[in-house]
């Protein structure tokens, strides 16, 4: 952890040593940067109050009590592209800016995603487990090629594209389904955009790469996996609150899917904080998330497809781009509106 008293204080929390050192770099070495392992809450609340610049990760949410904390709060420089931990309304009514990483991630989540649909789809999660116990192979083991399937996108954006691209590497045919489609894309990289309820009724495979938004909370819910494909794989690489978990629950045990890869899920945060005492709704979701990771069928990660070596550099540099755009009064890469939010 450093501290330096100059008056711009900024504070990077959730943040590893070996890239906190990165940020640091970027910045510039005599920039006034504080940087923590843990949370907001880390920090004591006299530091807290001089802090004008937040760098956090997408843990944990910060919302009015947290930029109530922050008298002196003029910029949230969100490390990620996803920014629903942010309560925009509330960073608007006091002035503050918030910035994201608009693009750092498509070829580490699309890598990952065919990471966590091979693993699921070979079963190279169970096949690992049997090993380790020294345990005949078995039939259970089985799986299934991808050449010839279908894999339906959800979301066909920067990282929908990549993971299309690598699809039509596999001889998979694809179908995507996006409210803002590209039929220039579509034309180059051999692909069909279909409404939803086709995708769903075709696709061997449904990959979800949408952002988190009210339109898309539950996308996934039970009238939609009825309308899916008997037998199907659901790959999440995206944000939990697409996918209605209780729904997902019923799906699997109706054998509805085959199996599912998850690399986020809802209320995923709940489950790093048991000791906690949790409302009735949160406890219900926190058991329907340890009932998901009880099914051979299912294979879950903590949140990490982003994580490859290139992409977090690529995280640190445009965040720190974005402290220095905003210092120089030019700010970018907003998801809010400027209101005289400057230092």
């Amino acid at each position: 952890m450093k501290h330096n008293t100059s008056p711009v204080l900024a504070l990077a929390t959730g943040i590893h040593k070996a890239d906190a050192e990165h940020l640091h770099q970027a910045l510039g070495p005599t920039f006034p940067l504080l940087c923590t392992e843990g949370s907001i809450e880390s920090i004591n609340p006299e530091t807290l109050s001089q802090v004008q610049i937040l760098l956090p990760f997408i843990h944990p949410t910060i919302g009015p009590a947290e930029m109530e904390a922050m008298p002196r709060l003029r910029l949230i420089a969100t490390r990620s592209t996803g920014y629903d931990h942010i309560d925009l309304q509330a960073a608007t009514q006091r002035g503050i800016l918030v910035a994201n990483v608009p693009g750092y991630g498509e070829t580490a989540v699309a890598e990952y995603t065919f990471g966590l649909l091979l693993t699921v789809s070979r079963k190279l999660h169970l096949a690992y487990r049997s090993v380790q116990q020294a345990s005949e192979p078995t039939r259970q083991l089985q799986g299934f090629d991808l050449y010839g399937k279908t894999l339906g996108v959800i979301g066909a954006g920067a990282i929908g594209l990549h993971v299309i691209r690598i699809a039509r590497g596999f001889g998979m045919q694809v179908l995507a389904y996006d409210v803002m489609p590209n039929r220039i894309f579509a034309e180059v990289l051999g692909f069909l955009y279909v409404p939803l309820d086709e995708l769903l009724a075709s696709s061997d495979v449904v990959s979800l790469h949408a952002p988190a938004l009210p339109s898309t909370y539950h996308l996934l819910n039970t009238e939609t996996f009825r309308k899916m494909k008997r037998g199907a794989l659901l790959i999440n690489t995206a944000r939990g609150s697409l996918v209605e978990t209780e729904a997902l629950l019923w799906a699997l045990d109706n054998g509805i899917l085959r199996g599912a890869g998850l690399d986020t899920l809802e209320d995923e945060d709940d489950l790093q904080h048991l000791e906690q005492a949790l409302s009735p709704a949160r406890q219900q979701s926190v058991q329907h998330n340890q009932a998901l990771m009880s099914h051979d069928n299912v294979v879950v990660t903590p949140h990490m497809a982003f994580n490859s070596i290139e992409a977090v550099h690529r995280i640190l540099n445009t965040s720190a781009a974005n402290v220095l755009a905003f210092l120089r009064h030019q700010p970018q890469n907003l998801v809010t509106q400027e209101k005289n939010a400057s230092i």
